[in-house]
């Protein structure tokens, strides 16, 4: 049976390190393919093609500001993490190509925004959901999405800006692109409707990514709001009890 958990605002380094763990252990038989669902400490990640020139402030004054950078194995160039936004890593076998499991996930997501009154689009060219216009220098991209996969089981995901303070993508050029703007569910969200608490949203995209991976995610324990985890070798104890 796969699962998901929320996992609530965990630093990204230990949700690399329970990916990739996680991984060994469905390659092996030893674990369900799991949905792990969270936020993360700002942080900047830079992707197997980033451009390191796409980091726009200094190390120092990153670090000043409280933000990380991390290289991680997913494709695609430089994004931002931070508190507000709903980050993803559905660790599963690849029921066909990668391109199939990346326009799933946007299926899955995109339904869920419809829910919300936001039309958001695929765009192969520019990987990612986006609102408005039909071309990255006339629309506004809400999620991104990133992957690595060995031996046809995908980790990483994607990230969904929510609530997300969208200063942090001043720091970088997002996936990038020069003239991309970033936007969130509580920018888009017509007025006076509430943007949904993120531990909400994440049951609510579980089941939308279930359907649409073909992988029917149940909750790992009754709430889907457990504890903060403060290491990745508790993510890791905690799936494989």
């Amino acid at each position: 049976m796969a699962v998901w958990r929320w996992l609530g605002r965990v630093p990204f380094a230990e949700t690399v390190r329970a990916q990739e763990a996680l991984r060994a252990d469905v390659l092996s038989g030893d674990a369900p393919e799991t949905l792990l669902l969270c936020e993360h400490d700002p942080v900047v990640t830079l992707g197997r093609s980033a451009n390191p020139a796409h980091v726009l402030a200094p190390r120092d004054e990153l670090a000043r500001r409280g933000v990380q950078v991390y290289a991680a194995s997913r494709g695609g160039d430089v994004t931002y993490h931070g508190p507000g936004q709903l980050v993803g890593y559905p660790i599963v076998r690849l029921r066909g190509g990668v391109l199939g499991h990346f326009t799933a996930m946007a299926r899955a997501i995109a339904g869920v925004l419809r829910e919300l009154g936001i039309d958001a689009v695929w765009r192969r060219e520019t990987p990612g959901l986006w609102v408005g216009g039909n071309s990255a220098e006339a629309g506004s991209k809400i999620c991104a999405f990133g992957v690595h996969v060995h031996r046809r089981v995908a980790i990483h995901g994607f990230a969904l800006n929510v609530g997300a303070a969208l200063d942090g993508f001043n720091l970088i050029v997002p996936c990038g692109l020069a003239a991309a703007r970033t936007t969130s569910i509580a920018a888009e969200i017509a007025s006076g409707r509430s943007v949904p608490p993120l531990h909400v949203l994440a049951s609510r995209v579980a089941n939308a990514l279930g359907r649409e991976l073909d992988v029917p995610f149940e909750p790992a324990i009754e709430s889907p709001r457990i504890a903060k985890i403060e290491m990745s070798e508790r993510i890791i104890r905690m799936i494989r009890a």
